[in-house]
């Protein structure tokens, strides 16, 4: 699966990983992509390109495709993720819980065009792949990819997981969501601290040997300035300083015990100059020396 956007943007990459997908579901491509040769069964149904879209059946896979897009635009969040097959994972989730991720599907509904422009439909069976200009590395451009869906009875589903992940996804439901949140919001923890230890070792090598404090750090750009805070972050991040400030430690502990982040972790400086972390589930508490 391709996670392509912005970090800075979807701090979550539970979004990325379960809606986003569809920006990348397939192969992207420098150039527009012509639907490719059908199979031979009788089933299958090819639109090739026309002036660089194709007419748009009503309740078709182009339609479907169309169809989230617009009501991801629009916001109408529950509704969008509904004709994708993470719907379980969001169909548990009371009006209050959904406002939780509120803020990851707003920046998310931000890169998405207000004309989507479909090129290409491929239907065999009950499987299809629809062509469309969606975005991808870069938020201002848009490139030709593909979405993969398949046929539920009358409707079709864009399928933003492989059968793995969705197999889990009914399992878990709502607390699918919760458990890659954590799991996204730890690992960008720990990276956190990574950066950290690289700048305070830069600012080190330029201050014979002195460390800094954080306001420092983000002031010269070593650090972004979300650190200070943990609403962006989901983490609280600590930088103690000894009182000659030639040593230093730095902690990062979940903001909200079980919903943020179950681990708390320490950096710690070596003699060799690289850095240590350490992580332990204590509760949300700090992890102190």
């Amino acid at each position: 699966m391709l996670i392509v956007l912005q970090a800075q943007l979807l701090r979550f990459l539970f979004i990325l990983i379960c809606v986003t997908s569809v920006f990348a579901g397939g192969c992207s491509t420098e150039t527009p992509i012509v639907a490719e040769e059908p199979s031979s069964s009788a089933n299958a149904v090819d639109k090739k390109i026309e002036s660089g879209s194709i007419a748009i059946t009503p309740n078709s896979p182009a339609d479907t495709v169309k169809e989230f897009y617009v009501r991801l635009r629009e916001k109408r969040f529950r509704e969008a993720i509904h004709l994708t097959n993470i719907r379980p994972a969001i169909e548990g989730l009371t009006d209050d819980e959904l406002k939780e991720f509120a803020a990851d599907f707003e920046a998310l509904a931000k890169l998405v065009p207000a004309e989507i422009q479909i090129n290409g439909e491929i239907i065999v069976g009950d499987r299809a792949t629809v062509t469309a200009k969606l975005p991808f590395e870069d938020e201002e451009a848009l490139e030709f990819q593909e979405v993969k869906l398949r046929r539920n009875g009358d409707h079709w589903v864009i399928l933003s997981v492989d059968e793995e992940a969705e197999a889990v996804i009914k399992r878990e439901g709502k607390n699918y969501f919760y458990s890659l949140k954590i799991e996204t919001l730890q690992e960008e923890a720990r990276k956190m601290l990574e950066r950290i230890s690289k700048a305070q070792l830069a600012f080190a090598l330029q201050n014979d040997g002195i460390f800094a404090d954080a306001a420092k750090l983000i002031e010269l750009g070593y650090l972004p300035a979300d650190i200070a805070t943990a609403e962006t972050t989901g983490y609280k991040y600590q930088l103690y300083l000894s009182t000659d400030r030639r040593n230093y430690y730095a902690t990062a502990t979940p903001r909200t015990y079980g919903k943020t982040g179950r681990l708390s972790f320490q950096l710690v400086p070596t003699a060799t100059g690289t850095s240590q972390i350490i992580s332990k589930d204590i509760g949300g508490e700090i992890l102190t020396k």
